[in-house]
């Protein structure tokens, strides 16, 4: 999760290291943004992001806040991606998104193109509000649907029904979005791959533009941990999970939904840009509270207390800590276990030129025996897991941590 070297985005509350001219790479690599909104109008079982259930005077505290961090950074650099992610951002209202993206089109040049991608639950993605977001320039929506069966969802305290994720599909198409993604979980405790295969195959009859997949990780604070004890209920065992990824990726597939990283399918022309940014080494920078920025060698995040968050920006402080500057070293391990998660995998070579690290006298030995398994295609000066091998993906991965 490296970021390029040279054109350092500089913010008033960011790191004092990142005191640099900005330099022509700020046009050639552009940046994204990230939003993070905190409120939910509920909290899952499962969830272990930094959230609070919705307030609506604490919003317009939080909307002001974030504004004024915006407003912190150093003008006319580069953006083609802005994510609001949370939490649950369909919870703002079309004004407060407005506001915020205004904000950045005031400080940054924002493409005529960029992608901007919000975050939404179903029952709050009403066809008035979608179309309040279309108009403040929000082009894409990613829906965390998680189920299309009402026995799976109430246990993840998951508010809408299998009807209303339906709806939510069918409002954003109505109101012009032509990129959605769908968001499901698997390996949900007493699912079956018959119960999952019935999710996947309701994701492909709405047809969205994009999709991610994702195995439920129970978190030993999480009240969902404390509900299966109480029913007994438990997930399936690791090869069940694996059917479910292969089965599911498989339908996906043939449905023209290709895979392009472990956990994310698309249609041609609507892989994920922001999120590309994670994976391709490149940079960003988060607002709102927990969130994170990468520059170069250079990383910190927001305070997650969202209280201190907003009486630290109230008062014109730097709400920013946990502030880093990697090693060359840290900085190449990052660049190839984040882009061995695409399909096309991680150019080793470049990558090693990048940080002046030769990868294969470093990583060689170590890679081999994944290579000899078949869980490691080398192509010369690419690597890449071979879709077996992303169900082993950590292993690989933890060769270079």
């Amino acid at each position: 999760m490296a970021g390029r070297e040279g054109g350092y985005v500089v913010t008033a509350l960011a790191p004092a290291s990142l005191e640099a001219p900005l330099t022509a790479t700020s046009t050639e690599y552009p940046i994204g943004l990230y939003v993070h909104v905190p409120f939910c109008d509920a909290i899952c079982t499962y969830c272990n992001f930094t959230r609070v259930l919705f307030d609506a005077a604490r919003a317009r505290r939080y909307v002001a806040a974030v504004v004024a961090e915006i407003q912190c950074a150093t003008p006319s650099l580069s953006v083609d991606t802005i994510y609001f992610g949370g939490g649950t951002p369909s919870v703002l209202e079309p004004g407060d998104v407005l506001q915020i993206l205004d904000a950045c089109r005031s400080l940054f040049t924002v493409a005529h193109d960029a992608e901007i991608t919000m975050e939404a639950n179903p029952e709050s993605a009403t066809e008035v509000r979608l179309a309040g977001y279309r108009a403040a320039g929000v082009t894409r929506l990613s829906l965390g649907v998680q189920s299309f069966r009402d026995d799976e969802l109430a246990p993840l305290g998951r508010l809408h029904s299998s009807v209303g994720a339906r709806h939510a599909v069918a409002s954003a198409r109505a109101v012009g979005f032509e990129d959605v993604s769908i968001d499901l979980m698997m390996w949900l405790p007493g699912q079956t791959v018959i119960d999952w295969l019935e999710s996947v195959d309701a994701l492909i009859e709405l047809e969205p533009d994009h999709a991610s997949l994702y195995l439920l990780e129970v978190y030993p604070n999480a009240p969902l941990r404390d509900e299966m004890a109480r029913r007994n209920a438990a997930q399936a065992p690791d090869d069940v999970a694996a059917e479910m990824y292969l089965s599911a990726l498989a339908r996906l597939d043939e449905a023209g939904l290709q895979q392009y990283e472990i956990s994310n399918v698309a249609r041609p022309g609507h892989r994920s840009r922001h999120n590309l940014k994670y994976w391709t080494d490149g940079r960003w920078v988060g607002f709102g509270p927990g969130a994170h920025s990468t520059v170069g060698a250079d990383r910190w995040r927001n305070t997650s207390e969202i209280a201190a968050y907003l009486e630290q920006l109230e008062a014109g402080d730097d709400p920013s800590c946990d502030r880093q500057h990697r090693s060359s070293t840290e900085q190449v391990s990052e660049a190839l276990f984040m882009g061995l998660r695409l399909v096309e995998g991680v150019d080793v070579d470049a990558v090693g030129g990048r940080y002046g690290v030769d990868v294969r006298a470093r990583y060689g030995s170590a890679l081999q025996p994944f290579i000899d398994g078949g869980q490691l295609i080398d192509e010369g000066n690419r690597l890449r897991l071979s879709r077996g091998g992303m169900l082993l993906s950590n292993e690989v991965m933890g060769v270079f941590v």
